[in-house]
């Protein structure tokens, strides 16, 4: 397969998903802030928190996995180069993401007056 041809149907397809994740995203975030000006009487609002809550993973989730499409087709082109980039910030990614959920944990288990400094 020419690389040029290949490389314009990554970009297609990485548009796609960006393109549509991002509607997506921004489509159950809006569902969640509007849906309590609907139905007033519904005092939950921890579920149209959590429905918001949803929006903006996905939103954060779509660089993600856009790295992983990026790998996957790396990978099947036998590009080695790309393919360990494309790992190495994963693992960027990840170890992050570790770091910031460790981060979070202690600091709930020390408590709000012991987070003052």
């Amino acid at each position: 397969m020419n690389t040029s041809l290949a490389r314009s149907q990554l970009d297609r397809l990485l548009g796609k998903v960006l393109h549509r994740g991002t509607w997506l995203g921004s489509s159950i975030i809006a569902l969640g802030l509007v849906l309590p000006m609907i139905w007033p009487g519904i005092s939950s609002t921890m579920i149209f928190t959590r429905i918001a809550t949803a929006g903006i993973a996905l939103l954060i989730a779509l660089p993600i996995l856009r790295v992983i499409l990026m790998l996957i087709v790396f990978v099947r082109e036998r590009e080695l180069r790309f393919s360990v980039i494309a790992l190495l910030v994963l693992a960027i990614i990840l170890a992050g993401s570790v770091l910031g959920i460790a981060s979070a944990k202690s600091t709930a288990e020390r408590g709000p007056s012991e987070t003052r400094m």
